[in-house]
């Protein structure tokens, strides 16, 4: 059950603005009474709802007398309370995330072979945002089939925020597609592509019937392959990541051709 405890009121603050809200102005001595807070306690108490706006003094009768602001009123000045302490929490955390990915350096890639996989549609997408986050210098996204990928209504907006922050960092994107992936993609993927990328140097997309397959290059040592579902689908089954500079070479020699025979697409 909500309570006013939840917006960061203590116990005895909160039960003094219940109490004040049936009692109507009163004192801080018959406050005390109604509301169950120690009389040792309530003036602090008065004090520190008094500070969030949540009551009236009326200092000119003695003795003092305080009166609820309406419920509505109250609520809405502690909800922006606590907003404004979860944006300066926010910007404390980034200051902290900028000084750590300064301070915390990546060893140096070792030239051996790993890989991992996710099954699952949402644990392949984690996977493959992470390492489109990992991407240095270059991203090569193949797809020849709709997939959760290219779902604006699942991930396309977080893939391409993805894109975008790659391109930011200097990164080559390149998206070759079949004709009829293009024709499966929304207008609004289009849209956002069309806005928010592709006028940047980095990034190109370009069409090929000869396309199979739906996979990512990263920085031409680890290949990203979906594997799609095997009773059928356009959801991912699972995703294999796989860190082999040579096979990904071998990767990029096969996709090369079809990439440079490829036909660039405008939206």
């Amino acid at each position: 059950m909500a309570s006013l405890r939840d917006l960061g009121l203590s116990e005895y603050e909160a039960r003094a603005y219940r109490a004040l809200l049936n009692t109507g102005p009163t004192t801080a001595k018959e406050l005390s009474r109604a509301s169950d807070v120690p009389m040792g306690r309530i003036y602090d108490v008065l004090n520190s709802i008094e500070q969030y706006n949540l009551v009236r003094s009326q200092t000119a009768s003695r003795p003092k007398k305080y009166v609820a602001v309406e419920p509505a009123t109250a609520l809405d000045r502690l909800l922006e309370d606590k907003k404004r302490e979860l944006e300066e929490k926010a910007e404390q955390y980034q200051n902290i995330v900028d000084e750590l990915s300064d301070e915390l350096d990546a060893a140096e890639p070792v030239e051996e072979q790993f890989w991992t996989a996710a099954v699952g549609q949402e644990e392949t997408t984690d996977l493959l945002l992470e390492r489109l986050t990992a991407a240095d210098d270059r991203i090569v996204m193949v797809a020849s089939d709709p997939s959760p990928q290219f779902n604006v209504a699942e991930i396309g907006e977080s893939i391409i925020e993805e894109m975008e922050n790659a391109l930011e960092r200097g990164v080559d994107v390149d998206v070759l597609m079949t004709r009829e992936m293009v024709a499966s993609l929304s207008e609004e993927v289009g849209r956002r592509y069309r806005e928010r990328l592709t006028d940047d140097p980095n990034f190109n997309v370009r069409t090929s019937e000869e396309v199979t397959g739906t996979f990512n290059l990263i920085d031409d040592i680890e290949v990203v392959i979906q594997v799609p579902n095997p009773l059928g689908g356009t959801e991912a089954f699972a995703m294999i990541d796989l860190k082999d500079p040579e096979f990904a070479a071998d990767v990029f020699d096969q996709f090369n051709p079809t990439w440079q025979s490829g036909e660039p697409l405008s939206f």
